[in-house]
This record gives C-alpha cells, sequence and structure tokens, in this order.
C-alpha cells in the first residue's frame, strides 16, 4: 500500500516521455500462449498488471527474459494448464481483469481451462457474459463451478459471431480462440480500438489470416499451427491525454512524446473545443498555457469516439472550466466515483445518476486526504493534487500503479512535488 503526498501548485515544464499501452501490452503477453515459438514484446510498461501477467504465464511454464529494460522475450513451449488451479495462480487471475485474456488462447491450444472470477478495478459489473457467449459460438462449453469457470471444446470451428457489445476484451479473447478453428469466423460488432488492431496485426504476422471487412467487422480464417511475433506496444494515448489535462490545469508548457498521433482525433478535436493550444511537431503533442477553457458536453463512445478510460481525467479538466459541463459515461455505473473525492476538494459537481454528472467551475480546488478507487481515477486524483492549493495525499496509490510506470518520479522531472510513503 502506498500514500502519495503532492504538494500543489507548482507548473509543469519540459519533455515527457510516454511509455506503452497497458491495454496493448496485456493482450500481446496472452497472445503468446497461441503458439509454441518464442515471441518478442517491445516497448512493454514496467507496471503492475504487466508484472502480474507474465507471473500469470511464469505460473503456466512460459520462460520470461527482459533482453532490455522495456523488451520481452516469451517463450510459451512449456505451458501447461498443469498450475492452473494452484493457489498462487488463482489468486494472480483474481488481482486483474486482464488475466480473462488468457481463457481465448488456452482454449484453442489445449481444449479447456477453468479459471476464478477475474478481479480489476471496481466500476461497476463487467460480467463475462460477452466472452462466453462468443466461445459457444465456436462450440466451447461453459460450466459455472464454484467461485470460476470451466471452460472446455473438443473442436473450435468457425462461426459467425454476434457480440451483444463492443467489448475490447471480449473481441481480443474471441479473436484469439477464432485463430486456431477450424474454417473462418465472423465478428461483427467487433471492438475497433489501436490495441485490439495490434492483436489482429500480431496474429497475421504468426500465421492466421485475418482481415477487416469494414467498420466493427472482422474475418478470421483459422489455423492448426501459429508461429511466433515480433511486436511493439503501442503509445499510450491514456496516459498521454492524462499528462495533457495535467500540464493545461498547471498552466504548464510541456512537450509529450511519442504521441499516438491518429489514434483518437475527437479528444484533440475536444480539447481545442474547450479552449486548450496544442502543436504538432514532428512526433511531439506541445501544450502551450491556456488562457481560459470553456465548458463542454462529452459522451464516451466505442472507438472511434471519446473513451471511457479518458472520462475522469475531463471530469477534472471541467471543474476549471467557465460554465457547466456535462459529462455522460453510459458504461460503467461506478466510473463516477472520483467525483466524491473532488468535492471533497472542493469541486461544484452533482451526480444525476450512476452514469452523467454536472460539473460547474472554475472552482479552486484544495488539498485533502483522498482515496484512489480505481486506476483511471487514482491518475485523476493525483492530477487534482497537482492543481490544488496545499497539500493532497492520496491512498491507495499502488492502483495508480498498475497502468502508469513510475508516474510520480516522472512528473517530478516536470517540476511536481510528489512524495511516496509506504503504508
Amino acid at each position: 500500500m502506498s500514500i502519495l503526498r503532492i504538494s500543489g501548485g507548482h507548473k509543469l515544464n519540459g519533455i515527457i516521455e510516454i511509455g506503452g499501452s497497458k491495454n496493448a501490452a496485456t493482450p500481446l503477453i496472452a497472445l503468446s500462449l497461441l503458439t509454441r515459438s518464442t515471441c518478442i514484446i517491445r516497448n512493454v510498461p514496467r507496471i503492475t498488471d504487466v508484472e502480474r501477467m507474465l507471473e500469470l504465464l511464469e505460473s503456466l511454464g512460459s520462460k520470461i527474459r527482459w533482453l532490455n529494460e522495456h523488451t520481452l522475450e516469451i517463450n510459451p513451449k512449456s505451458v501447461t494448464l498443469a498450475r492452473l488451479n494452484d493457489p498462487s495462480t488463482r489468486k494472480l487471475i483474481k488481482s486483474m481483469r486482464s488475466s480473462v485474456l488468457v481463457v481465448g488462447p488456452l482454449l484453442a491450444r489445449f481444449g479447456s481451462v477453468s479459471i476464478p472470477e477475474p478481479g480489476g478495478c471496481i466500476i461497476g459489473k463487467r460480467p463475462l457474459d460477452t466472452h462466453f457467449a462468443a466461445l459457444k459460438s465456436l462450440g466451447a462449453v461453459v460450466e459455472r463451478t464454484g467461485d470460476g469457470y470451466t471452460v472446455t471444446a473438443q473442436r473450435l470451428k468457425g462461426a459467425t459471431i454476434i457480440l451483444p457489445e463492443f467489448s475490447v476484451t471480449a473481441t481480443e479473447n474471441c479473436l484469439m480462440a477464432a485463430s486456431r478453428a477450424s474454417g473462418v469466423t465472423t465478428i461483427q460488432i467487433a471492438a475497433m480500438e489501436p490495441h485490439v488492431q495490434q492483436v489482429t496485426h500480431s496474429l497475421e504476422q504468426m500465421g492466421a489470416g485475418v482481415r477487416w471487412s469494414g467498420a466493427h467487422s472482422l474475418v478470421i480464417k483459422g489455423v492448426k499451427r501459429l508461429g511466433g511475433f515480433d511486436a511493439t506496444v503501442v503509445p499510450d494515448a491514456i496516459e498521454a491525454f492524462t499528462i495533457v489535462v495535467a500540464a493545461v490545469l498547471t498552466n504548464g508548457n510541456v512537450r509529450i512524446r511519442p504521441f499516438p498521433w491518429g489514434t483518437y482525433d475527437i479528444v484533440l478535436e475536444k480539447l481545442t473545443e474547450i479552449g486548450i493550444v496544442w502543436k504538432r511537431d514532428g512526433l511531439d503533442l506541445h501544450i502551450i498555457p491556456p488562457h481560459q477553457l470553456t465548458a463542454f458536453r462529452l459522451l464516451t463512445l466505442p472507438y472511434p469516439g471519446f473513451p471511457t478510460d479518458l472520462q475522469s481525467p475531463f471530469g477534472l479538466l471541467a471543474t476549471q472550466c467557465q460554465g457547466t459541463s456535462l459529462i455522460h459515461d453510459p458504461l460503467y455505473e461506478g466510473r463516477m466515483g472520483y467525483m466524491a473525492e473532488l468535492v471533497k476538494m472542493g469541486a461544484n459537481a452533482v451526480q444525476c445518476d450512476p452514469h452523467r454528472v454536472l460539473v460547474t467551475g472554475p472552482t479552486p480546488l484544495v488539498g485533502t486526504e483522498i482515496r484512489s478507487l480505481d486506476l483511471r481515477a487514482g491518475a485523476t486524483l493525483l492530477v487534482a493534487g497537482l492543481l490544488a492549493r496545499g497539500q493532497t495525499f492520496i491512498h491507495d496509490a499502488h492502483i495508480i500503479d498498475r497502468g502508469y510506470e513510475h508516474i510520480d518520479e516522472r512528473l517530478n522531472q516536470l517540476g511536481a512535488r510528489i512524495e511516496r510513503n509506504e503504508d
């Protein structure tokens, strides 16, 4: 357990390097389970969720080696299911939501997999129904077993799958399972986030036939055997835009590199609408101190819409905008919890229902003791502490480490004053 003590009121200035995307790294690590060949993954963030995912693979028999600070070599040749039900392995699965990504590849490789209910951030109900409906379409049988599930399939066979929602992890699980199914699989209402596209590119490199047949529709031609892959994790757009908000709110002058240009243009449009001045300089995004921020309306949507993971940083941004902003996040009913923490700091916010909040600004924020409720909320509250007058203490700050590599140290290099203490 960690506590972050933040002394607010200091401008951020300088250059910050953006790490690899958590949401891209974890499915690529799981993807290695489909093959017996060595896989290389570059630009891997050194974050808690990645470390736990690697521990999970090691418990299954994968050989893991760091070639340098951010490059992984995974040899999955000796993977078995022998330790899947060990208490230590089950504890790892329960500790992170991304562990659900091992279901598709292990089912495809071994014909059976048993896991407990995966854990992760408490941001609302996230049932696995979409995952299991897709796998059942491929011929799998799913049974509830105590605190988890057993999924079996003597033979996976291609099918037309219509996902009931734009689920990123269900799309990835389905992709991985279908890559070794016999015949052709079509996935409709498929998520198409950049990290999903990275999985499709890597599957092609491994030897599967994968193509997009229009927006949100994937066609996969399965093969009996897949080779290895060599992939570079895309820059983390969520981290990049969180730093943008931090630079804006501290009236800073910051260059963010390498910025993931061409992925979330809708967020750049929202920045411009709010009055934030940004410039493109090669691979960098340059944030220039703004004069005034204007209230806005925000609706989170599946990609290429506004991402739910950026709803909370923009909720914080709304506290400093002139007028009343409406933020609507229809996906998770627990995602607005951070607003109660911001209200403790002085924010003027009214939560209309679990999915909508009205924020009126600008209002000064004052440091106090708050708690990191989930990964994205924690990063948002960290930025709030940079803006607030006085000192802010964030409890359960270890949650932030799940997705942001040494974020306190990197912000300190820009001029922030953050101290970490173990609870």
